[in-house]
């Protein structure tokens, strides 16, 4: 028997066993043809016959068909798995290896998705395939975060931050829900978890809270201060102001008592009220003069004039005291001072004084004279009388030795 190749090969080739001539021929395969083709083990005989009808038996040949290797994949840890995790995978033993992805090693790192093979050869060089794994590499999410407003707001304001869908969040707060109101100045970020059990973290967001300013106010003097008096405030500097008085300027000139605070709106539009500051305007005293008794009178008469109390007195002579005794005719006012050094001027009294009269007596005749004579004295004019016998008339007759003087009342009283 003459082979045409080689009698030991791996499963899925064959080998034709040929005899030597002869008439006819019977293979122990039971084949009656001169050549046979072999594709299972085996030892083969042909018996011969030859035109004689003789016949002989070849010595038998073995065949040997090697079976193909089946390799297996073995991997190291699940084939789903999120971007950025991988998996190894490990043919099973053989003489050399060839993968799908064209690695020559027993064991691959696999980071994409993708179906891997491994084609191996054994130590017969036969070659087997594996089944395919298909590895699945999920993408990890890509979160956005939007806000609901503005994300430079001032102090007292908030926004709310929203994560796009996943199945979990978890914010740079620590916060676990999908959304977060923010109060604060800072930079977030959420990190989402999807279904897949895959992570990814947003693009950071900043927010801005920008303080309230807290205005001040400045007096440009004493505030507390007397009527007809002011004080002028003045606030800290802003981009627009609103006083309690409804003033819009950043100063304002006070005249009366009140308390008083601004409202000022900084170049960010944010809004602060200064601590309120409480001017007092102290009114005026009234004084007012009593008189201790009339303000008509003659000379050589006197009445006091009192002044309300005060703390300071200036009378409109010069004095100084609270009361004043007068005894000459005037207009007379005071001005006084309060305990809070406010001044007021009283209205003004009238004092009167009328002058005294100077009576004279004229003697109707000498004023010498023997008994059994008189004189008649005559008093100037006057309103009413009273000499000093005691008559009450303007004359009078005397005809005794004496000094005689009259008391003349004028149509003041004097």
């Amino acid at each position: 028997i003459t082979a045409s190749g080689p009698i030991t090969f791996c499963q899925g080739g064959s080998v034709t066993l040929t005899s030597s001539a002869g008439t006819s021929y019977l293979w122990s395969t039971g084949a009656v043809t001169q050549s046979i083709t072999i594709t299972t083990s085996g030892t083969y005989t042909v018996q011969v016959t030859d035109a004689n009808g003789c016949v002989g038996t070849s010595a038998p040949i073995t065949v040997t068909v090697n079976a193909l290797p089946t390799p297996t994949i073995t991997a190291s840890g699940p084939i789903t798995f999120c971007q950025g995790g991988s998996v190894t995978l490990t043919s099973s033993a053989g003489a050399s290896y060839l993968w799908s992805n064209g690695a020559v090693t027993q064991s691959i790192t696999v980071t994409t998705s993708g179906t891997f093979t491994v084609q191996i050869t054994d130590a017969n060089g036969c070659v087997g395939t594996s089944a395919p794994l298909t590895v699945t590499v999920n993408p990890n999410p890509t979160p956005t975060i939007t806000a609901s407003g503005p994300i430079t707001f001032c102090q007292g304001g908030s926004v709310t931050l929203t994560s796009s869908a996943g199945a979990s969040y978890l914010w740079s707060t620590g916060a676990v829900t999908q959304s977060i109101t923010v109060t604060t100045s800072g930079t977030f970020t959420v990190q989402v978890t999807d279904a897949n059990g895959c992570v990814g973290t947003s693009a950071p967001i900043i927010v801005t809270v920008n303080p309230n300013p807290t205005p001040t106010i400045t007096a440009s003097g004493p505030i507390t201060f007397c009527q007809g008096g002011s004080v002028t405030l003045t606030s800290s500097a802003g981009a627009s102001y609103l006083w309690s008085n409804g003033a819009v300027t950043q100063s304002i000139t006070i005249t009366t008592s009140g308390t008083y605070s601004v409202q000022v709106t900084d170049a960010n539009g944010c809004v602060g009220t200064s601590a309120p500051i409480t001017v007092t305007l102290n009114a005026n005293p009234t004084p007012t003069i009593t008189a201790s008794g009339p303000i008509t009178f003659c000379t050589g008469g006197s009445v006091t004039l009192t002044c309300t109390a005060g703390s300071s007195y200036l009378w409109s002579d010069g004095e100084v005291t609270q009361s004043i005794i007068v005894t000459t005719s005037g207009t007379y006012t005071v001005t006084l001072t309060d305990a809070n050094g406010c001044v007021g001027t009283s209205a003004a009294i009238t004092v009167t004084v009328n002058n005294g009269l100077v009576p004279t007596i004229t003697a109707g005749g000498p004023i010498t004279f023997c008994q059994g004579g008189s004189v008649t004295l005559t008093a100037s004019a006057g309103a009413t009388y009273l000499w000093s016998d005691g008559e009450v008339t303007q004359s009078i007759t005397v005809t005794t030795s004496g000094n005689y003087t009259v008391n003349v009342t004028d149509i003041n009283g004097c």
